[in-house]
């Protein structure tokens, strides 16, 4: 294991340093599939978490990413990101053997308050780890290769995590009829196996090099360095756009699991079931993606796959008028499927775009700063949404249309929100101001967004060519992808309005 920066890489440590990032980054998700997501969300349910208890859970994360501004010193000072990362995630995944232990707690109020506890340590652990890993990862990945690379690196992350979401689905379910009386303990096996799988990560985090660190990053004050990135106007906009998308996305992810247990009453194996659906759909779409932020910009991919993801957030509406009804799981299909498709383009090109636009030299705190904003939004966001889940409870909105004639009365629920869809509502209005912020950020490359979805629809139409001559298939799969078009109208109304104003 060496732990000590060189100061220049031969083209076979790149690679080999690469490949074991992708090994990393399969053994990470193994570990964040088994100890988190849906899985996380219902052994708290089973804890007796509140909706307060829900919305801090997920705001714990981000909000502990606030630690990297410190932790730009630490970096700064000692200058070894790869003795950082390993020691924090080390640390940090052994660490979660610990939540494994709380059903062997003496109560149930203390394991739920132990959770909360260990989230905050295993988070503010993590947001130190984060902060060298992003500098370090700045320096090694080749430019000109960013979005296949890490498109790859997620592809494969998250074929696994289907695998493992789905065998864990099936045990969580298996456990739970076997031994009924003790069913937090087989989250306890799933939390462990999860923490084993990270520790694996570690090793692989061991023999990946590191390029000695630009001394640019260390010969300006701290505060001067960490307030430099709000300084750079085309950066600066880059921030508000992810700080506000991060918002949205929280106010309203966090409770979809929720949302779908409760409101939809339905079964955690339909819920994973979904969760598997868009991963699947995730995975096939990461490759396009990336070539796409290599061929034309991160800027481009977002304009298109941002507003479709804010669209699904505002269909889960209509899942529920004012309960389910026939066409909830095929509408819940759509929306995963759509959901995978667009998530994979805006997790690759918000990561991205972050670190091709951080200047290299500088990339520590131009990344740290980033961070800071968007744990500050992705923190409040599940906090406000906890917090006014109960008032919004007891509050609805509706609109019906009657028809009244001679032989009958006709009415029509044309849409009907209470309790969640508030907040998916309000996600969806705020995505939309993001996405004008988006238009505001200059990326070398960046072409409109109508090319993109053309580009799009064609490489997928000549895929499903090769892959099958069935024509109903290939119609399954151009349907979703068509769908894109409807990202260009919102575009053209944000572009149009900023016109006018202008």
């Amino acid at each position: 294991m060496r732990f000590t920066p060189e100061d220049a890489l031969t083209q076979d440590e790149v690679e080999s340093g690469l490949s074991a990032v992708i090994r990393d980054g399969m053994a990470s998700m193994a570990f964040t599939t088994l100890t988190g997501g849906p899985f996380l969300v219902a052994f708290a349910l089973k804890l007796g978490a509140s909706n307060l208890i829900i919305g801090l859970l997920a705001a714990i994360p981000p909000l502990a990413q606030l630690i990297q501004i410190p932790s730009i010193y630490l970096v700064e000072k000692i200058r070894n990101r790869k003795a950082i990362s390993f020691t924090a995630s080390g640390v940090n995944r052994l660490f979660w053997l610990s939540v494994a232990a709380i059903p062997f707690l003496s109560s149930i109020e203390a394991g739920l308050s132990f959770l909360l506890v260990a989230m905050i340590v295993y988070s503010v652990i993590s947001a130190v780890s984060n902060c060298s890993w992003n500098s370090w990862m700045r320096d090694l990945v080749p430019q000109d290769r960013l979005g296949s690379f890490f498109s790859k690196r997620m592809r494969l992350s998250t074929g696994l995590g289907v695998v493992l979401s789905l065998a864990a689905a099936f045990y969580i379910d298996y456990w739970k009829k076997a031994f009924p009386n003790v069913e937090l303990y087989g989250y306890s096996i799933m939390f462990a196996a999860g923490s084993i799988a990270g520790l694996v990560g570690v090793y692989f985090i061991s023999t990946i090099p590191e390029p000695r660190m630009a001394t640019g990053e260390g010969e300006a004050d701290f505060f001067r360095l960490i307030s430099q990135p709000f300084k750079d106007a085309n950066f600066k906009e880059l921030v508000m756009f992810l700080g506000s998308w991060n918002f949205a996305i929280n106010l309203a992810a966090p409770f979809f699991t929720v949302y779908m247990l409760k409101r939809l009453q339905l079964d955690m194996s339909f819920v994973i079931a979904f969760t598997i659906l868009s991963q699947i759909m995730n995975v096939a779409f990461l490759r396009i993606w990336g070539r796409f932020s290599d061929r034309f910009s991160n800027k481009s991919v977002l304009g298109v796959s941002g507003p479709l993801f804010m669209g699904c957030i505002l269909a889960f509406t209509f899942t529920a008028m004012p309960e389910k009804h026939i066409l909830t799981i095929p509408l819940l299909v759509v929306i995963h499927v759509l959901m995978g498709i667009s998530m994979a383009g805006v997790t690759l090109a918000s990561g991205n775009i972050g670190l091709k636009l951080a200047p290299k030299g500088r990339a520590t705190a131009y990344l740290a700063a980033n961070s800071l904003v968007n744990s500050l939004a992705a923190g409040v966001a599940p906090i406000l949404g906890g917090r006014f889940a109960d008032f919004f409870a007891e509050r609805q909105l509706s609109l019906m249309l009657k028809w009244t004639s001679p032989e009958r009365e006709l009415t029509f629920q044309t849409f009907h929100f209470q309790h969640w869809d508030f907040f998916f509502l309000f996600a969806f209005l705020i995505g939309l101001y993001s996405i004008h912020r988006l238009t505001r950020v200059k990326e070398i490359g960046e072409v409109e967004e109508e090319i993109v979805v053309h580009e799009l629809i064609s490489q997928v139409r000549r895929d499903m060519r090769n892959l099958s001559t069935v024509g109903g298939l290939r119609q399954i799969v151009n349907f979703p992808v068509s769908v894109l078009h409807f990202p260009l109208s919102v575009i053209k109304h944000l572009k149009t309005g900023r016109n006018a104003l202008k």
